[in-house]
């Protein structure tokens, strides 16, 4: 049989594309998937400043509510006021900073006509300080989303390779490695999160790698691997003895073929599930660990810190910063969540 007649024969599609071609017949997997790309795009975006990049600036008035509300006119809004000092008048004996005061004004009055116009309403409202909660949110997304992300791959790939390692070779590796599983959950997750959080904030190890988004993944990848290992474990037990993995023996294939090119594709599907619950999750410890003051810096903005924010402004009732934040993170995860399920239907050898 010549090349000619070789390459006319029909060629059976890999895994990756038989899984595409099912993703594309599922319409809520290609709706989901277009969400969270969306979202992904707006993060990528916050990053290099196209968006949400003067989500400090104080545009509005305290507390300006949406437009859709409308402007409060009934004088229940937050007052600013004004202190008159005389220009005259000697405070340095109780007041040591009393001679600079003169200066501070003389700088203030520079920003006064820019400071002074602010909007009344904002396209979803304004915090405490008059900043646009629409900014905030996109600015909270790419930390928190980041954060989920970044965490939920590094501890996927920890798992599934330590998963890998014991289920496929066993013996000493696997006594090992099972101990070690022993003990990270032999203590409560929220605990050992907790315990990390203060030892790398404010303990003896405290700035050692560094503070904000990288010390939260950190965190949250030595906690959240477990639950994978012992999964992807299992299947591996399950897998290396089959028939095409000793096809794949009797051809020469290396141990690592057979355990990444062989195998991972035929379980990809629960990777991939444990992958979406562990962002769902990591981006909820974000949020807690943020209210508690254990997660991003005070100069960052996150779901997790306007969440908090949202407490003292509940009472008032100034409720759009908390409806944003919920609305965006309710968005998401219930985007990534069924994308994540489409994939592992498309994924998963028993339903080819």
């Amino acid at each position: 049989m010549n090349a000619a007649v070789l390459e006319e024969l029909p060629r059976s599609p890999g895994v990756w594309a038989q899984a595409w071609k099912r993703l594309r017949a599922d319409r809520v997997g290609m709706v989901s998937l277009m969400v969270t790309l969306l979202f992904i795009v707006l993060v990528a975006m916050a990053q290099f400043g196209l968006v949400a990049a003067d989500w400090q600036r104080e545009v509005g008035t305290p507390h300006a509510p949406p437009h859709f509300v409308g402007k409060v006119v009934d004088g229940s809004e937050t007052a600013v006021v004004e202190v008159p000092t005389g220009p005259n008048a000697d405070l340095s004996a109780v007041d040591p900073l009393a001679p600079r005061y003169q200066e501070w004004d003389e700088r203030a009055a520079q920003f006064k006509t820019a400071d002074s116009v602010k909007s009344p309403t904002l396209p979803l409202g304004g915090d405490r300080l008059g900043r646009d909660v629409l900014a905030k949110t996109i600015k909270g997304a790419q930390v928190s989303i980041a954060v989920g992300l970044i965490a939920a791959l590094f501890a996927t790939v920890i798992g599934t390779v330590l998963g890998a390692i014991g289920g496929y070779f066993g013996g000493k590796a696997s006594d090992f490695l099972e101990w070690v599983y022993n003990v990270f959950t032999a203590i409560p997750s929220i605990l050992l999160i907790f315990s990390f959080a203060a030892v790398l904030k404010s303990g003896p190890l405290a700035g050692t790698i560094g503070s904000g988004i990288w010390m939260v993944v950190i965190i949250l990848s030595l906690v959240g691997w477990t639950g994978i290992y012992r999964l992807v474990r299992a299947e591996y037990m399950k897998h290396r003895s089959r028939e095409y993995v000793r096809a794949a023996e009797a051809i020469g294939a290396s141990h690592l073929s057979r355990m990444f090119v062989h195998i991972l594709p035929n379980i990809s599907h629960v990777v991939l599930v444990q992958l979406s619950l562990h962002v769902v999750s990591f981006i909820k410890f974000e949020v807690i660990l943020s209210f508690l003051g254990l997660g991003v810096p005070v100069d960052m903005v996150s779901w997790g810190t306007m969440l908090s924010e949202s407490q003292s402004e509940l009472v008032l009732g100034k409720w759009w910063q908390l409806a944003s934040a919920t609305v965006f993170m309710a968005t998401f995860v219930t985007a990534f969540a069924l994308v994540t399920d489409a994939l592992r239907d498309a994924l998963d050898p028993k339903l080819r």
